[in-house]
């Protein structure tokens, strides 16, 4: 699917389902900026604080383009479903939506400690200008052991099993997802600045072939391990990966 592009938010999206995009990149003379919260803060507090946020650095709603959340445990497929609905009626209130597509990529992962109590935002990243010239920025959202466009249970890749092998087996499968969306963005490996890894199994004997000799250029900045469950039950790894050159932490 070619990239769709953001009429007002400074951006183009690769579409993807309707709660979220396959990932974002930035349009030329624009850059996208990460930013995370220093505490998680809960829905209604995190759609406010995003738009005082953007109103102190004088850009429209329309100028998120990444939600990272973090929930109190899995969903049911069904729960998720409901909540995603809830979640994403906002932004269409805003005028984020380009038509029917929702462009925002997103994150959804459930802590094993110190959860939330409460579906809570735990980032965001948003557009602003800058010079024409400089390379594109981009965000990958969140995916797990599904095929794109699905989902369903039964679609899960080695459903029900969590052995090393099935574990390593969903995790390549998560890498063949994030390397076509970095294609799809027309970005890369190389401009890779943070991937992030989702999972309560054992991840460091993934690292060597699995992740990192994949990641080629961006292996150097390492990996963030993330004691977490993906948001439905179910699906045991998830990650996502995004490439900017300004990051921002929020009290």
């Amino acid at each position: 699917m070619s990239l769709l592009n953001h009429p007002t938010g400074g951006y183009r999206v690769l579409p993807g389902i309707a709660p979220y995009s396959r990932g974002v990149v930035s349009a030329e003379g624009f850059e996208i900026v990460h930013v995370t919260l220093e505490r998680p803060l809960p829905e209604t507090e995190g759609f406010a604080r995003i738009r005082e946020h953007l109103a102190q650095e004088g850009r429209p709603v329309t100028a998120v383009c990444g939600i990272e959340l973090r929930s109190p445990r899995p969903f049911s497929f069904d729960g998720f479903a409901a909540f995603n609905a809830s979640y994403a009626a906002v932004l269409n209130e805003w005028g984020v939506f380009v038509g029917d597509v929702n462009p925002v990529a997103r994150t959804n992962v459930a802590p094993e400690v110190e959860a939330p109590e409460s579906p809570s935002f735990y980032g965001f990243s948003y557009t602003r200008a800058c010079e024409r010239s400089l390379p594109p920025t981009f965000v990958v959202a969140g995916a797990g052991e599904l095929p794109e466009g699905i989902l369903e249970e039964s679609a899960i890749v080695r459903r029900g099993e969590t052995d090393a092998d099935a574990i390593a087996e969903k995790a390549r499968f998560v890498m063949d997802l994030m390397e076509e969306r970095l294609r799809g963005l027309g970005v890369g490996w190389d401009g890779v600045t943070a991937a992030d890894v989702y999972t309560v199994h054992p991840a460091v004997e993934l690292l060597p072939d699995v992740i990192l000799k994949r990641m080629g250029a961006a292996a150097i900045h390492g990996v963030r391990w993330f004691y977490s469950r993906p948001p439905i039950v179910g699906i045991e790894y998830e990650m996502d990966v995004r490439g900017v050159r300004s990051e921002i932490r929020l009290g």
